[in-house]
């Protein structure tokens, strides 16, 4: 699998992840990209016997965008300190249904999963085992005649499927969104959520890190690009 490389270096490496690859491996037993980016850099760099490579974040499943992977201990370590203390900048474009009735705002819930369903629910603060989860969006185009809102979202918190059951909670489901959306989306429709901006302070040098990566030009983005 060709996999698009938007930054590498000795330290890091910042791909764009592919719709419906797991990002590590789950149940599932589908290849996952953490082990795809492993064959890639034993070939690439013709290393012997086991790679490193460290899982920073996490994007869902049928979920693209940008992702950054650590290619040394000292990385991974620096890098997640960042994620701890909201330093990593990631901002994701996505499309839900109907009109937002508040062109920006922040949204704070606070989030429950259940792991055995894979779902997450919004719950009351407090509830044993709930996370805080705040995310901050703003409306940046509308379709009327497909009744279509483009987003433009900054995650303040990475929690499972948070991006999904926010919105959903808040009366606007993802295009394509089966689990939070039922009902509303059609089997087989892709998710139209995708990590495009992803900003991090480089592990070894006082500079930052940013990269781009545009959603695809397919439907229903192409109705806003």
């Amino acid at each position: 699998m060709n996999i698009n490389v938007l930054y590498e270096d000795n330290h890091l490496l910042i791909v764009e992840k592919p719709v419906n690859i797991p990002v590590q491996e789950d149940a599932s037993g589908d290849k996952d990209l953490l082990n795809i980016l492993k064959d890639y850099i034993k070939k690439n760099e013709n290393k012997p016997g086991n790679v490193y490579l460290g899982l920073v974040h996490r994007l869902d499943r049928p979920v693209g965008g940008a992702i950054v992977f650590a290619k040394t201990s000292k990385a991974a370590s620096r890098l997640s300190d960042q994620l701890r203390r909201n330093k990593i900048i990631r901002k994701y474009k996505a499309v839900v249904r109907g009109r937002m009735q508040v062109p920006e705002k922040t949204l704070t819930d606070h989030l429950l999963k259940d792991r055995k369903k894979n779902q997450v629910s919004v719950v009351k603060a407090g509830v044993k085992g709930a996370k805080k989860a705040v995310l901050h969006y703003k409306v940046i185009g509308w379709d009327e005649k497909s009744d279509l809102s483009l987003l433009e979202i900054e995650l303040e918190t990475g929690r499972s499927h948070q991006v999904r059951v926010q919105l959903a909670n808040a009366g606007n489901v993802l295009f394509g969104d089966q689990k939070y959306g039922p009902g509303r989306n059609k089997a087989g429709q892709q998710i139209a959520l995708w990590a495009y901006i992803l900003e991090v302070k480089h592990p070894t040098k006082d500079e930052m890190i940013s990269v781009k990566c545009p959603p695809p030009d397919a439907h229903p983005w192409n109705l806003f690009f």
